[in-house]
């Protein structure tokens, strides 16, 4: 109410006494009128509220002509016209062109008006501050006015405006920013910005809470699992707004946009978030895209013809979703002691899954000791006694253990028994160890099985039988190290011909250890599984690893079944069975195919973060307002540590059709790591094809990547204005949120915010008509009352 008064009647309070001589015979001659007026009106018949308002006004009026003398003055600090810069940005982007609920105009259509240089708010603050103005939606770009105002931009770079005029008139005095924009910004990071030495920010929040209807895909998201057949999980997070109680239909398509999935969703919610998830096997290697949309049940054709949509946009009904299946196939090289029944279903399981290449190594005879005493002139080993191959010379001696070869080998592949350098075993991706003693392999090949795990980050499976694990004597080797178990210490538990198996709490939380659907079903299956009779006993687990099955051992005790851990970059389990295959041979139906899948996930667990020579990442820089992506790539040589001097070359396919070649050069300094940047200007699905020589010019590998750019649909994930983020810029910038009708108002008050150029201004008090006229009204006003009530 006191700062409506200031403004209508420009009375201030005075803060300078021109005069300060006159204070004396001013106060003197009010003392003495105040007496004279408080002696007259105490000799009056009269109420006593009628005396004491008169007497009041009489006196204020007194005192206030009484102050003249004194020169009262008031001095202040006022901008210097033109001497202080002022910017008005305004957000072009797409979302303005929303028409919120029950309006038929757009929040864009409200705007215009107002960034009329000939609107009043425009004027004044013309005629007090320097102005610049700016439009933004994926770039900032000045402009003399808004004549040419159009929002059809791709995004809305609502920080990076910000802070890139705070930057660029950081040594300039600015008193503020105008922002007018709905808040929903495209660029924003986990980066943190202190806003607090920005200038000023004045948002003017565009839209309406209530928004048009519409439905719209906030996120399309893709993984990929180590479950049967590696299906790939797409999942769509959605909302409704207005269409309460309604259905949602929701499609997966391919890259020919073929329907692949639907799936409808039934009473919808406005305002909260629902997700839909489609699983799907793709049957081709590389980098594949799938498009998911949604819209109301029975509008289809609204997608093809959006005059028949009675939604706000359809420009975000639709999202792409990129699944990388180019890592495989992965090689696995199996080792065992003897031929065995474990073997036979492993390699069954594996036959039909083309991610998964498995090469084996089967001892069928053992080898003889050097010093061996022999009757005989031949010295191949005695498995080719009195055969035809006896006398040649490519069978293995006799100190030499026979080796089958098992798997689509190239010729001379693993002739030479189990690799003996780290060129022949790193292109593995994981080993498995079965029923095979320590003494089997040299100290070398030990040393470069470990390195194969904490070097290359390969996988490492031990099986159990009666040459493995402690009865192998692997302690104190580095095979031992790796596993996951002590060795030592190994205490004999009570004896049992028979035991069954459980799942541990951890176990239930790791899919690829689950094989059915729910708890439940699992407690059936381990139920319905045929005891089994051969288990390593091994020690104490070692620290960070996680037991995932256990058998019991009496009412509270259990023993160690299948126990992980990582190893330097790789992992590492051990699984102490013997005669897991069991399994398959005690099943009921021949149908059930529990054991095929548990050692397919098994393996697919295995090699799953297993690095390869050559890898590539594509990330977006959301933060920059050009939205580039980064593909960044890391070359190994054969012993994978990092190559220097590598030559990568990027060729990017874009949605047009159009292949560009880009060369990635080094990256921070940083050995084997190089990086190329891409600006995607057409919205759509791409790849890049990564190619990695050697330095001398020969290929190392080619992989591949793939990103989206959807500009329109991160404008549109959200229609509502995003008030909290402005009003928390507003307030931590010292400046405030303007409702977009008092922009008049506003602009009228800036002259009494902190203003970086100020000049000071003094006025006399007197000499304001509001002084003088209150003056008469109070004597006025005491004369009417006297008058009134017929007092003298």
């Amino acid at each position: 109410m006191s700062e409506w008064f200031r403004e209508q009647f420009l009375i201030e309070w005075p803060n300078v006494w021109a005069d300060r001589g006159w204070t004396v015979p001013a106060c003197v001659v009010g003392g003495a009128l105040f007496l004279l007026i408080l002696w007259a009106y105490r000799s009056i018949q009269a109420p006593l509220w009628l005396k004491f308002t008169c007497a009041a006004f009489k006196t204020l009026a007194v005192l206030l002509l009484a102050a003249i003398l004194v020169e009262p003055m008031r001095s202040e600090s006022k901008p210097v016209p033109g001497a202080n810069l002022f910017a008005v940005l305004a957000d072009r982007s797409q979302s303005l062109q929303i028409a919120d609920r029950g309006e038929s105009s757009s929040r864009a259509d409200k705007l215009k008006p107002q960034l009329e240089r000939s609107a009043p708010w425009q004027v004044a603050l013309g005629q007090q501050f320097d102005v610049r103005r700016y439009e933004f939606d994926r770039q900032l770009a000045p402009v003399a006015d808004f004549q040419a105002f159009a929002p059809d931009g791709e995004g809305s770079s609502i920080v990076a405006a910000l802070t890139g005029v705070a930057e660029r008139y950081a040594e300039r005095p600015i008193a503020g920013i105008l922002l007018f924009t709905d808040g929903n910004a495209t660029d924003f990071s986990d980066k943190t910005i202190d806003w607090s030495q920005s200038p000023p920010i004045f948002p003017v929040v565009l839209g309406a809470e209530r928004t048009a209807s519409d439905i719209g895909i906030r996120r399309v998201t893709a993984s990929q699992t180590n479950f049967e057949a590696a299906p790939v999980t797409i999942t769509a997070e959605l909302e409704g707004d207005g269409f309460a109680g309604k259905s949602v239909t929701v499609e997966l398509l391919d890259e020919k946009g073929e329907r692949q999935q639907t799936q409808t969703v039934s009473d919808v919610r406005d305002g909260q978030l629902f997700s839909v998830r489609f699983q799907v096997k793709p049957t081709e290697r590389g980098v594949i895209f799938y498009q998911v949309r949604a819209y109301a049940k029975g509008e289809e054709e609204s997608l093809e013809d959006p005059t028949k949509s009675d939604e706000a946009t359809l420009l975000n009904n639709q999202r792409i979703a990129v699944v990388n299946r180019g890592q495989g196939p992965y090689k696995v090289l199996y080792v065992s002691g003897r031929p065995n029944w474990e073997f036979k279903f492993l390699n069954r399981s594996l036959a039909e899954d083309d991610e998964i290449k498995l090469d084996a190594l089967v001892r069928i005879a053992k080898r003889e000791a050097k010093f061996q005493f022999r009757d005989k002139d031949s010295s191949a080993n005695r498995i080719f006694t009195n055969s035809d191959d006896e006398k040649k010379e490519q069978v293995e001696q006799y100190d030499e253990a026979v080796l089958l070869r098992v798997g689509k080998l190239q010729p001379g592949e693993l002739s030479g028994g189990f690799p003996k350098s780290s060129d022949e075993l790193f292109q593995y991706h994981a080993i498995i160890l079965d029923d095979l003693e320590a003494d089997f392999f040299t100290q070398e090949q030990k040393s470069l099985i470990q390195d194969f795990v904490s070097l290359r980050g390969g996988g490492f499976l031990m099986l159990g039988g009666t040459e493995s694990f402690a009865e192998g004597q692997f302690h104190r080797t580095p095979i031992g190290e790796l596993l996951p178990v002590y060795l030592s210490g190994v205490q004999n538990p009570p004896q049992q011909t028979e035991f069954g198996l459980e799942m541990t709490r951890e176990g239930l939380l790791e899919p690829w250890v689950r094989v059915r659907a729910t708890e439940q079903e699992e407690e059936k299956r381990f139920e319905e599984m045929p005891q089994l009779r051969t288990l390593n006993s091994v020690g104490a687990l070692k620290p960070g690893a996680t037991q995932l099955l256990a058998t019991p051992i009496g009412e509270s005790e259990t023993r160690p079944v299948l126990v992980t851990q990582r190893f330097g970059k790789g992992r590492t389990a051990a699984l102490m069975l013997g005669d897991l295959w069991r399994w398959k041979l005690h099943q009921d139906s021949p149908d059930n195919e529990d054991l095929e899948k548990a050692w397919r996930q098994t393996i697919r667990w295995l090699v799953g973060d297993v690095p390869q020579r050559v890898k590539v990442e594509a990330n977006r820089r959301t933060a920059d307002p050009n939205r580039p992506v980064e593909i960044a790539v890391e070359v190994n040589d054969e012993n994978f540590k990092p190559l220097d001097n590598a030559n990568v070359t990027i060729e990017v396919s874009t949605p047009d059709g159009e292949t560009l070649t880009l060369t990635a050069q080094p990256k921070d300094a940083v050995s084997g790591k190089y990086a190329s940047t891409y600006v995607p200007r057409t919205p759509g699905a791409y790849r890049a094809n990564v190619i990695a020589y050697n330095p001398d010019g020969s290929e190392i590998q080619q992989t591949e990547t793939g990103w989206v750019a959807e500009p329109a649909s991160e404008e549109f994930a959200t229609l509502k204005p995003n008030r909290d983020f402005l009003e928390m810029i507003a307030q931590k910038s010292g400046g405030e949120v303007v409702p977009l009708d008092n922009l008049d108002a506003f602009v009228a008050t800036l002259p009494d915010r902190e203003i970086p150029i100020v000049e000071p201004k003094i006025h006399s008090v007197w000499h304001t008509w509001g002084v003088f006229l209150l003056a008469i009204v109070l004597l006025v006003g005491e004369w009417g009352l006297r008058r009134w009530k017929g007092l003298a």
